[in-house]
C-alpha cells in the first residue's frame, strides 16, 4: 500500500511529538513523544498515583486531558484519527529516554501504567479486564510456565488472532505496553491488517463467516459464561462501513459441528501462513496501540534462557467520542 498522507491523518501540526510511518510496514504509525514533554508529564503524574488511577475512574480521564493538554490537544486528535481509520488503524508509541537497562524499567514502572493510562483514555475506554479485576491486565512471561493458555507461554509462538471473543463488551482497541524484560531475545510482535490478507476474500464469502458461532474462556480468564458471534462481524462501526471486521481466536472458539471445526482449522492455517504478517520490534516503555478487529495481533517465540522474564500491561477498550 502507499503510505498513508499524514495531513490526512493529523490536521494540526504535532506539538511536542512526531510521527512517521514504520520501517515494517505504512500502515503502522509510529507516535514519538519528545524529551519535554514527557519531563512535563511526569511532573504532573505526580497529581495522579496509581492507587489511586485504580480507585477513581474520572481521574483517568483527567490524566488523558493533562497529556493531551501539554501538546495542544493535537496528540488526540492525531492518536484518534490514526486508530480509527481502517487504512492505518495502529499506532506504536515510544518516547524519548526510554528505559535501557531492567534497573530503569522497574524504575520507572509506575510512570508506564500513567502513560498507558493517559492513552489508553484518549483513545477510549478501556474495559474490565476480569483476569486481573481492574481496568489493565499486568503479567509476567518468564522461561517456565503452566498456566491454561497461551499468554504466558514463551517457547511457542502465540498465533494470529483478535482480542475480546468471549466477553460481551465492545473491543475496538488493544493495547499493549513492554513493561521490563531481562534476557530476551526473539518474542517480537506479530500483526495482520485484515485487508492484506491474501485470502480474506476466500473465508469472508464461506457459508459459515457470519454463522453465530460459541466462544468461552480457561479458567484464569475468569470468565466462566459463554458468548454467541459469528467470525466476522457487521461491517459498519461507528457509521464508519469500511468492510469486514474480524473477530477469532483460535483457543477459544468452540465449534459445535464439522463443518465448523474444519473451517476454523483452514482459517487459522491460513492466517499463519500469510506473507503479509509483519514482526515489530516493541521495546521497554513503549506501547502498540491497535483496531482490534482489523488488526490480528500475535509473538513470536523467545529463545529459551533460564533468566528469561517480560513484564507487559494490557488494555482493552472501546471507542468513545
Amino acid at each position: 500500500m502507499n503510505s498513508p498522507d499524514l495531513h490526512l491523518i493529523n490536521n494540526a501540526k504535532p506539538e511536542g511529538f512526531s510521527v512517521k510511518p514504520s520501517s515494517a510496514s505504512a500502515r503502522l504509525q509510529v507516535v514519538t513523544l519528545s524529551q519535554e514533554t514527557i519531563a512535563a508529564f511526569k511532573k504532573k503524574c505526580e497529581d495522579f498515583p496509581v492507587q489511586a488511577l485504580e480507585y477513581k475512574p474520572f481521574l483517568r480521564f483527567a490524566i488523558a486531558e493533562t497529556l493531551n493538554e501539554l501538546t495542544k490537544f493535537t496528540l488526540g486528535e492525531t492518536l484518534n484519527s490514526i486508530v480509527k481509520s481502517r487504512e492505518t488503524g495502529a499506532f506504536l508509541l515510544e518516547y524519548e529516554g526510554q528505559p535501557t537497562t531492567p534497573e530503569e524499567a522497574y524504575e520507572t514502572g509506575d510512570f508506564h501504567v500513567q502513560l498507558s493510562t493517559a492513552i489508553s483514555h484518549i483513545v477510549g475506554l478501556p474495559n474490565h479486564d476480569a483476569m486481573m479485576n481492574k481496568y489493565y491486565a499486568r503479567f509476567t512471561v518468564e522461561n517456565k510456565d503452566n498456566s491454561d493458555s497461551y499468554l504466558r507461554q514463551a517457547h511457542r509462538r502465540m498465533e494470529l488472532h483478535n482480542d475480546g471473543t468471549y466477553v460481551n463488551e465492545k473491543t475496538d482497541f488493544v493495547l499493549m505496553t513492554k513493561m521490563a524484560e531481562e534476557n530476551m531475545e526473539g518474542g517480537d510482535s506479530l500483526i495482520l491488517h485484515l485487508d492484506d490478507w491474501e485470502e480474506l476474500d476466500k473465508f469472508y464469502n464461506h457459508p459459515l463467516a457470519k454463522q453465530d458461532m460459541q466462544w468461552g474462556s480457561p479458567p484464569s480468564k475468569n470468565t466462566p459464561t459463554k458468548v454467541y458471534h459469528p467470525v466476522f462481524l457487521d461491517e459498519d462501526i461507528d457509521g464508519d462501513k469500511g468492510g469486514p471486521r474480524l473477530s477469532f481466536i483460535d483457543q477459544f472458539v468452540e465449534p459445535q459441528n464439522r463443518e465448523q471445526g474444519l473451517y476454523l482449522y483452514e482459517m487459522g492455517k491460513s492466517l499463519e501462513a500469510d506473507t503479509n504478517c509483519i514482526s515489530v520490534r516493541v521495546d521497554v516503555g513503549s506501547m502498540l496501540v491497535l483496531q482490534n478487529n482489523i488488526w490480528l495481533h500475535g509473538r513470536d517465540k523467545f529463545v529459551a534462557n533460564e533468566g528469561l522474564r517480560r513484564e507487559l500491561l494490557r488494555q482493552r477498550g472501546h471507542f468513545t467520542n
